[in-house]
C-alpha cells in the first residue's frame, strides 16, 4: 500500500491525515492544537505540525505530503531566516486602515484588474502596509514575506534560521502555489506573475517571494533529519483551494464552507474581476479559478448562541428545528467579530424584531442559523452576480452535520443543497496534491453524502434578512 498525507495547518490547529494512494481511504491521522489569537508566532505552528506527524505514526511510510495552510497570514522573515514578528492572521482587522489606504493610491478598478482583489483587511498586503506605518523598524528588516503554508513547507525542507535547521536560511528557496499567491494582494491570477509595484507599495521596498508552482509540482522532498525516507514534497495550497480538491469540486459546484471564518466559493474556468470588493477573484489549486467570498462570523455564532442559552450544540439544533422559519420574527445580523463580507471590519452584531411573545429560546435558536446561513447566501449571490453558475451547493466544516443547518440552509438557498460526509477536506484535499504530485494524476478520491435535504425555499426569510442588514448601509 503507497501512502500519503495532506497537512490543515489551519487558525485553529494543525491536521495531519494519511491516506491509501489507491483509494483515498484515511489510515490514520494526527492531531494538535495552536494558539488562539490573531497573532501568532509560526514557531507555534512548526511545533504543532511536528506534534500532529508524530500523532499520526510518522512519515516513514509515506510517500509523498503536501501542506494546506490558512490563507493571508504574513511570515515576515530577515536575511537570516528569522521570524521578525509574530504574523498577522487573515482575521486580524488592525490593517483596515492600510485596505483604504491602499485603494485610495491605486483604485478599485486598477487594482482588480491587476490582482483579482479589492484590498481588505484580510489580505497580505494590507497587513505589510500596516508594519510598514506601525513598527517601520520592523519593515525595514522584512527580507522575504511567506504565508503560513510556504514557510511550513520551507520548514519540512530542511530550511530555516541557522540554530535551528540544516540547511540555513536560503530565502530564494521558499515556493508556493497559484492559490495562495492570489490571496496576497501582489499577485496576478491571469499573467501568474508577482506585481513588484504594488509589493514596494505596501511594504516600502522589495523582498524576496516565493516561486510559484504548478498544482503537479513538487518543491523537494522532506529533510531526512526529520524522516529519514525523504518524503515527497507537494507545493502546498491555501486552505480553501485545498478543500476544494478534497471535495472533488468542479464548475457548477458552489461551496460554503462554517468553520471559524464563513467561506463561500465557486470553480470557474476563467478568472473572475470583481470592482466592488465583494468577490475575491482567487486561484484555485487545480489550474482553475476560485472566487470566494468570507465572512468573519460562522460556526462562533453558533457558539455564542449555545453559551447563551446554556445548551449544547445538539440541542440548540433540535430548539431552532422546533421554531417557525422566520424565528418569529426575530432577525439576527452576526457582525460580532465585525465583517468582512460586506466590508465592515468595526461593525457590531444586531438581534431585532423581538417581542414579548417572541422572545423564546427555539425562536433565538432558530435566529442564530438563519442569521449565519443568510450571511452566507449573500456571498453566494455576490458571486453569481457576477456570472457563475451554481448547481449544487456543498455544505462543510465542523456546523454543517447540524439538522438544524441542513433545514435551514434548504431554505435560504435556492438550489439543490448537499452536505458531505465529515472530513479533513483540507488536509484531504492537501493529500490529493501529495498524490497528484507522486503520480502525475489528480485522483478521483469519492466524497460520501451526509444529507441531501430537499429543497423548501422560504424567500421571506432572505427579505427580512436583507431588511435587517440594510441598517448597516449595505
Amino acid at each position: 500500500m503507497t501512502l500519503v498525507a495532506g497537512v490543515d495547518s489551519s487558525t485553529q490547529s494543525c491536521k495531519v491525515v494519511i491516506r491509501d494512494l489507491d483509494t483515498g481511504a484515511v489510515v490514520r491521522s494526527g492531531r494538535a492544537s495552536h494558539p488562539d489569537g490573531t497573532s501568532v508566532d509560526p514557531r507555534h505552528w512548526w511545533d504543532a505540525l511536528l506534534e500532529a506527524i508524530t500523532d499520526a505514526g510518522g512519515l516513514g511510510d509515506v510517500a509523498a505530503i503536501s501542506v494546506g495552510g490558512q490563507q493571508h497570514g504574513m511570515v515576515a522573515l530577515d536575511a537570516a531566516g528569522n521570524v521578525i514578528r509574530d504574523a498577522l492572521l487573515w482575521n486580524d482587522t488592525r490593517s483596515a486602515g492600510a485596505a483604504r489606504d491602499l485603494i485610495e493610491e491605486f483604485g478599485a478598478d486598477a487594482l482588480a484588474e491587476r490582482t483579482g482583489l479589492v484590498p481588505v483587511a484580510s489580505f497580505t498586503s494590507t497587513k505589510l502596509r500596516w508594519l510598514r506605518d506601525a513598527e517601520p523598524a520592523n519593515a525595514e528588516r522584512v527580507a522575504a514575506v511567506a504565508l503560513p503554508h510556504d514557510w511550513l513547507t520551507w520548514r519540512l525542507r530542511g530550511y530555516g534560521p541557522a540554530a535551528e535547521s540544516p540547511l540555513g536560511p536560503d530565502l530564494e528557496a521558499l515556493t508556493t502555489d497559484r492559490s495562495d499567491a492570489s490571496g496576497t494582494g501582489y499577485w496576478s491570477p491571469t499573467t501568474g506573475d508577482y506585481d513588484r509595484d504594488l509589493l514596494s507599495a505596501a511594504l516600502g521596498h522589495d523582498a524576496v517571494l516565493p516561486r510559484v508552482l504548478g498544482p503537479a509540482e513538487s518543491p523537494g522532498v522532506v529533510h531526512s533529519s526529520l524522516a529519514a525516507s525523504s518524503p515527497m514534497l507537494g507545493v502546498g495550497a491555501g486552505d480553501n483551494a485545498a478543500a476544494g480538491l478534497g471535495l472533488g469540486a468542479a464548475a457548477g459546484d458552489v461551496v460554503v464552507s462554517i468553520g471559524t471564518s464563513g467561506t463561500v466559493f465557486a470553480v470557474t474556468p476563467s478568472p473572475v474581476r470583481d470592482v466592488t470588493g465583494a468577490v475575491a477573484g482567487f486561484a484555485s489549486a487545480s489550474g482553475d479559478f476560485l472566487p470566494l467570498i468570507a465572512t468573519l462570523n460562522a460556526a462562533r455564532v453558533l457558539d455564542a448562541f449555545a453559551r447563551v442559552l446554556g445548551v449544547d450544540h445538539h440541542e440548540l439544533s433540535r430548539l431552532a428545528l422546533d421554531a417557525e422559519p422566520g424565528a418569529g420574527g426575530s432577525l439576527l445580523v452576526p457582525y460580532f467579530e465585525g465583517e468582512r463580507t460586506p466590508n465592515l471590519p468595526h461593525a457590531t452584531a444586531t438581534l431585532s424584531g423581538l417581542t414579548l411573545t417572541s422572545m423564546t429560546r427555539e425562536n433565538l435558536a432558530r435566529a442564530a442559523f438563519e442569521g449565519m446561513l443568510c450571511s452566507l447566501a449573500d456571498g453566494m449571490d455576490a458571486i453569481l452576480r457576477l456570472g457563475v453558475s451554481a448547481n449544487r451547493v456543498l455544505i462543510v466544516g465542523g456546523a454543517a452535520q447540524s439538522p438544524a443547518v441542513a433545514l435551514v440552509a434548504s431554505q435560504v438557498f435556492d438550489v439543490p443543497v448537499e452536505i458531505p460526509e465529515p472530513g479533513e477536506y483540507v488536509a484531504a484535499g492537501a493529500a490529493v496534491q501529495a498524490a497528484w504530485t507522486l503520480t502525475g494524476s489528480r485522483p478521483s478520491w469519492p466524497v460520501a453524502t451526509f444529507a441531501s435535504p430537499s429543497p423548501d425555499p422560504k424567500p421571506a426569510i432572505r427579505e427580512a434578512y436583507a431588511s435587517a442588514r440594510s441598517a448597516y448601509g449595505v
